[in-house]
Protein backbone atom coordinates (compact mmCIF):
# COMPACT_ATOMS: atom_id res chain seq x y z
CA UNK A 1 0.00 0.00 0.00
CA UNK A 2 0.97 3.38 -0.46
CA UNK A 3 0.41 6.78 0.88
CA UNK A 4 -1.34 8.21 -1.78
CA UNK A 5 -3.75 5.33 -2.04
CA UNK A 6 -4.59 5.55 1.64
CA UNK A 7 -5.07 9.41 0.84
CA UNK A 8 -7.42 8.72 -2.00
CA UNK A 9 -9.10 5.74 0.33
CA UNK A 10 -9.64 8.14 2.94
CA UNK A 11 -11.01 11.24 0.38
CA UNK A 12 -13.69 8.46 -1.31
CA UNK A 13 -14.70 7.82 2.32
CA UNK A 14 -15.22 11.50 2.68
CA UNK A 15 -14.42 14.67 1.38
CA UNK A 16 -11.65 16.31 3.87
CA UNK A 17 -9.11 18.83 4.52
CA UNK A 18 -5.54 18.06 5.17
CA UNK A 19 -6.36 18.74 8.95
CA UNK A 20 -9.88 16.88 9.31
CA UNK A 21 -7.62 14.02 6.96
CA UNK A 22 -4.77 13.62 9.34
CA UNK A 23 -7.27 13.40 12.44
CA UNK A 24 -8.61 10.43 10.89
CA UNK A 25 -5.56 9.10 10.50
CA UNK A 26 -4.67 9.15 13.67
CA UNK A 27 -7.67 7.57 14.23
CA UNK A 28 -8.50 4.64 11.42
CA UNK A 29 -5.79 3.95 8.76
CA UNK A 30 -2.96 5.28 10.90
CA UNK A 31 -3.21 2.17 12.93
CA UNK A 32 -2.32 -0.08 9.78
CA UNK A 33 -0.63 2.32 7.40
CA UNK A 34 1.12 5.67 9.28
CA UNK A 35 2.23 8.80 8.07
CA UNK A 36 3.03 11.98 9.56
CA UNK A 37 1.07 15.35 8.86
CA UNK A 38 3.95 16.75 6.85
CA UNK A 39 3.50 13.80 4.59
CA UNK A 40 -0.37 13.83 4.23
CA UNK A 41 0.14 17.26 3.12
CA UNK A 42 2.68 17.04 0.65
CA UNK A 43 0.66 13.91 -0.82
CA UNK A 44 -2.07 16.13 -1.02
CA UNK A 45 -0.22 18.73 -2.93
CA UNK A 46 1.23 16.03 -5.54
CA UNK A 47 -2.47 14.24 -5.80
CA UNK A 48 -3.89 17.49 -6.66
CA UNK A 49 -0.77 18.73 -9.21
CA UNK A 50 -1.65 15.02 -10.93
CA UNK A 51 -5.29 15.81 -11.71
CA UNK A 52 -6.26 12.73 -9.31
CA UNK A 53 -7.69 14.98 -6.48
CA UNK A 54 -9.43 18.79 -6.54
CA UNK A 55 -9.74 21.11 -3.70
CA UNK A 56 -13.38 21.51 -4.02
CA UNK A 57 -14.61 25.80 -4.15
CA UNK A 58 -14.84 27.87 -1.39
CA UNK A 59 -17.35 30.17 -1.09
CA UNK A 60 -15.31 33.33 0.26
CA UNK A 61 -11.85 34.82 0.78
CA UNK A 62 -9.64 31.95 0.27
CA UNK A 63 -6.85 33.23 2.60
CA UNK A 64 -6.86 31.39 6.21
CA UNK A 65 -9.76 28.67 5.58
CA UNK A 66 -8.69 25.12 5.19
CA UNK A 67 -8.97 23.80 1.32
CA UNK A 68 -11.38 20.55 1.52
CA UNK A 69 -10.13 17.83 -0.80
CA UNK A 70 -12.24 15.11 -2.98
CA UNK A 71 -11.03 12.69 -5.43
CA UNK A 72 -11.69 13.03 -8.83
CA UNK A 73 -12.40 10.73 -11.98
CA UNK A 74 -8.95 10.11 -12.82
CA UNK A 75 -8.53 9.90 -8.87
CA UNK A 76 -11.01 6.90 -8.33
CA UNK A 77 -10.02 4.99 -11.52
CA UNK A 78 -6.34 5.23 -10.01
CA UNK A 79 -7.43 4.00 -6.87
CA UNK A 80 -9.75 1.12 -8.81
CA UNK A 81 -6.53 0.02 -10.73
CA UNK A 82 -4.15 -0.19 -7.63
CA UNK A 83 -6.85 -2.31 -5.73
CA UNK A 84 -7.52 -4.93 -8.66
CA UNK A 85 -3.64 -5.31 -9.24
CA UNK A 86 -2.52 -6.66 -6.01
CA UNK A 87 0.86 -7.16 -4.79
CA UNK A 88 3.46 -9.63 -3.07
CA UNK A 89 3.05 -10.77 0.45
CA UNK A 90 5.52 -8.45 2.51
CA UNK A 91 8.12 -10.04 4.83
CA UNK A 92 7.88 -9.91 8.59
CA UNK A 93 10.29 -6.93 9.62
CA UNK A 94 10.17 -6.66 13.10
CA UNK A 95 13.32 -5.83 15.25
CA UNK A 96 11.94 -6.92 18.28
CA UNK A 97 12.15 -10.36 16.86
CA UNK A 98 15.55 -9.87 15.50
CA UNK A 99 16.61 -8.75 19.12
CA UNK A 100 15.56 -12.08 20.64
CA UNK A 101 17.64 -14.15 17.76
CA UNK A 102 20.62 -12.10 18.94
CA UNK A 103 20.28 -12.76 22.91
CA UNK A 104 20.12 -16.16 21.95
CA UNK A 105 23.77 -15.15 21.04
CA UNK A 106 24.14 -12.66 23.65
CA UNK A 107 22.45 -13.38 26.76
CA UNK A 108 18.96 -11.90 27.55
CA UNK A 109 19.56 -9.57 30.21
CA UNK A 110 17.28 -6.48 29.85
CA UNK A 111 14.90 -8.13 27.35
CA UNK A 112 12.52 -8.65 30.29
CA UNK A 113 11.55 -5.10 30.55
CA UNK A 114 11.40 -4.58 26.85
CA UNK A 115 8.83 -7.72 26.36
CA UNK A 116 6.83 -6.24 29.41
CA UNK A 117 6.86 -2.89 27.54
CA UNK A 118 5.86 -4.66 24.26
CA UNK A 119 3.39 -6.43 26.19
CA UNK A 120 1.59 -3.40 27.68
CA UNK A 121 1.65 -1.94 24.41
CA UNK A 122 0.08 -4.29 22.50
CA UNK A 123 -2.42 -4.84 25.09
CA UNK A 124 -3.92 -1.35 25.28
CA UNK A 125 -3.83 -1.37 21.29
CA UNK A 126 -6.26 -4.42 21.43
CA UNK A 127 -8.34 -2.77 24.12
CA UNK A 128 -8.76 0.18 21.51
CA UNK A 129 -9.78 -2.04 18.56
CA UNK A 130 -11.82 -4.08 20.61
CA UNK A 131 -13.31 -1.02 21.57
CA UNK A 132 -13.62 0.23 18.39
CA UNK A 133 -15.18 -2.74 16.94
CA UNK A 134 -17.97 -2.56 19.76
CA UNK A 135 -19.10 0.85 19.05
CA UNK A 136 -18.81 1.18 15.27
CA UNK A 137 -19.64 -2.90 14.63
CA UNK A 138 -22.46 -4.18 16.30
CA UNK A 139 -23.83 -7.61 15.47
CA UNK A 140 -26.96 -6.30 14.48
CA UNK A 141 -25.38 -4.20 11.86
CA UNK A 142 -22.94 -7.20 10.75
CA UNK A 143 -24.29 -7.48 6.93
CA UNK A 144 -24.07 -3.93 6.56
CA UNK A 145 -21.79 -2.43 3.53
CA UNK A 146 -18.75 -1.42 6.00
CA UNK A 147 -18.13 -5.46 6.11
CA UNK A 148 -14.89 -5.02 4.46
CA UNK A 149 -13.85 -2.08 6.88
CA UNK A 150 -14.69 -4.71 9.63
CA UNK A 151 -12.29 -7.03 8.14
CA UNK A 152 -9.39 -4.80 8.41
CA UNK A 153 -10.14 -4.18 12.27
CA UNK A 154 -10.36 -7.78 12.77
CA UNK A 155 -7.24 -8.23 11.40
CA UNK A 156 -5.57 -5.66 13.63
CA UNK A 157 -7.95 -7.59 16.40
CA UNK A 158 -6.40 -10.64 14.89
CA UNK A 159 -2.54 -9.38 15.15
CA UNK A 160 -2.72 -7.99 18.19
CA UNK A 161 -4.03 -11.17 20.01
CA UNK A 162 -0.91 -12.75 18.49
CA UNK A 163 1.21 -10.59 19.68
CA UNK A 164 -0.40 -10.80 23.17
CA UNK A 165 -0.56 -14.70 23.27
CA UNK A 166 2.80 -14.55 22.08
CA UNK A 167 4.82 -12.16 24.22
CA UNK A 168 2.69 -13.42 27.39
CA UNK A 169 4.26 -17.30 26.30
CA UNK A 170 7.93 -15.85 25.54
CA UNK A 171 8.35 -13.62 28.80
CA UNK A 172 7.32 -17.11 30.49
CA UNK A 173 10.16 -18.96 28.69
CA UNK A 174 13.22 -16.44 29.29
CA UNK A 175 15.39 -17.75 31.73
CA UNK A 176 16.11 -15.97 34.79
CA UNK A 177 18.69 -12.58 34.93
CA UNK A 178 21.81 -13.26 36.38
CA UNK A 179 23.15 -10.41 38.62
Amino acid sequence: MSLPHAILTALLEKPSSGLELTRRFDKSIGFFWSATHQQIYRELGRLETSGLIRALPQAGPVRGQKKEYEVLPAGRAELARWTADGGEPKAVREPLLLRLRAAAAVGATGLDAELTRHLAEHRAQLADYQEIERRDFPAEKAADENRLQHAVLRAGIGLETFWVEWLTETLATLPPERP
